[in-house]
């Protein structure tokens, strides 16, 4: 493994980066009383993949942004809206192969209104983050290891999906609900019918509470944190089991548990440990002659999870981490039954908590049976977060 280059090229990105500073903020109404603000968030990686290059299938190293995005959020009285896009480039080192990488793109990541009635009930309405896994709703700002599963994606979606929501907090901030209608699978024209699709969530949370719509991955010892949440989803006649016919329409189902608990000890440093597990169901549709290829592949009917654990030293800015996931997939490039492992770990190191940021992974993807597609990879990758 080419450590050295990486070492090197990762002290370069420390010594191109400035200190972050807080984005603009102007103010507007009566009293200004209304707020406006600009920011910038990109993550910069080196990547390292000991797969890819040329006819022998060397080792692949990559520049790129992994994250690439300007956001303007407004708040007046009760109202507010939150507005992102995000520019991305053509990268080679995807997720699970080294490819040729796809065309640049320019879009609209979030676009939502926040209507918030009193802290038992606050409506969003647009373009945002679905309600249900903790992993999905954690800001990828601010995770515990470099980002979030590459499995636990839901079926027929990305991390973002068009509808409304209604959330809010009850019994002193204890509880939390969430409750969403969204679009789901949206090419109505190709599946069984055109339906919505429905989440529920919950939690309680105790000690210092988690109020906010997203999560943290890590509150860097400033808080003492201990939540469980749980979630249902479910979207009717989604796919089909036989396409070439147009029969055996399947439904989406799928709930989730989680369990997260930070807590920093005086002099000691702060642990972090965080767990989920969550099962997507699609009536077996795999089983059927020709399914729907969404059902199946690594966005398909699977079940699987995570542990992560990390340590925070006392009085210094470097955190440690671990993770590792286990998944069963119905079906992947033809295997049946297929099994995968991952196991990483690395550091972040916090020049001006996550407004800059350095952040290095090592990380091996195992699978129980290799094919074209899924074939055992490492990669260390290391990245430069900065936010103004």
């Amino acid at each position: 493994m080419k450590l050295g280059k990486l070492l090197t090229a990762c002290a370069g990105l420390v010594l191109m980066a400035s200190s972050a500073v807080a984005g603009p903020v102007w103010t507007f109404g009566p009293e200004d009383q209304g707020l406006l603000k600009l920011e910038y968030f990109g993550q910069f990686q080196l990547t390292h993949r000991d797969m890819g290059a040329g006819p022998d299938d060397d080792d692949t190293m990559e520049f790129n942004f992994r994250r690439n995005r300007l956001a303007l959020i407004g708040a007046y009285d009760k109202l507010g809206f939150y507005f992102q896009t995000e520019y991305t480039e053509d990268v080679n080192i995807d997720n699970f192969n080294v490819d040729d990488g796809d065309e640049s793109e320019f879009r609209v990541l979030d676009a939502q209104f926040r209507y918030k009635f009193s802290d038992a009930a606050e409506l969003r309405l647009g373009k945002f983050k679905y309600n249900f896994t903790r992993e999905n709703l954690e800001a990828c700002e601010i995770p515990l290891n470099l980002d979030r599963s590459l499995f636990i994606r839901a079926p027929f979606v990305g991390t973002r999906d068009k509808g409304v929501a209604l959330w809010g907090n009850l019994f002193d901030d204890v509880f939390q609900y969430r409750i969403d209608v969204m679009n789901g699978r949206n090419d109505s024209s190709s599946a069984p019918d055109s339906n919505f699709r429905y989440t529920g969530r919950a939690h309680l949370t105790f000690l210092d509470k988690e109020t906010g719509y997203g999560y943290r991955g890590t509150y860097m010892g400033n808080k003492k944190v201990i939540t469980l949440g749980a979630a249902y989803q479910y979207e009717a006649d989604v796919a089909y089991a036989n396409e070439a016919l147009e029969a055996g329409a399947v439904d989406y189902k799928a709930w989730t548990v989680d369990f997260f608990v930070e807590y920093p000890f005086d002099g000691i440093g702060t642990f972090t440990f965080s767990t989920a597990y969550v099962d997507y169901d699609l009536d077996e549709a795999y089983k059927g002659a020709t399914p729907t290829s969404s059902t199946l592949g690594v966005n398909g009917e699977k079940n699987g999870g995570y542990m992560k654990a990390g340590y925070m030293l006392p009085n210094f800015p470097l955190q440690f981490f671990v993770r590792a996931e286990n998944w069963s997939f119905a079906e992947w490039d033809g295997v049946y039954d297929q099994e995968v492992d991952w196991l990483g770990g690395g550091f972040n190191y916090y020049f001006r908590g996550q407004d800059l940021k350095l952040t290095v992974e090592y990380a091996t993807v195992e699978f129980d049976t290799e094919s074209r597609e899924c074939q055992d990879f490492d990669t260390l990758t290391a990245q430069l977060q900065v936010i103004f």
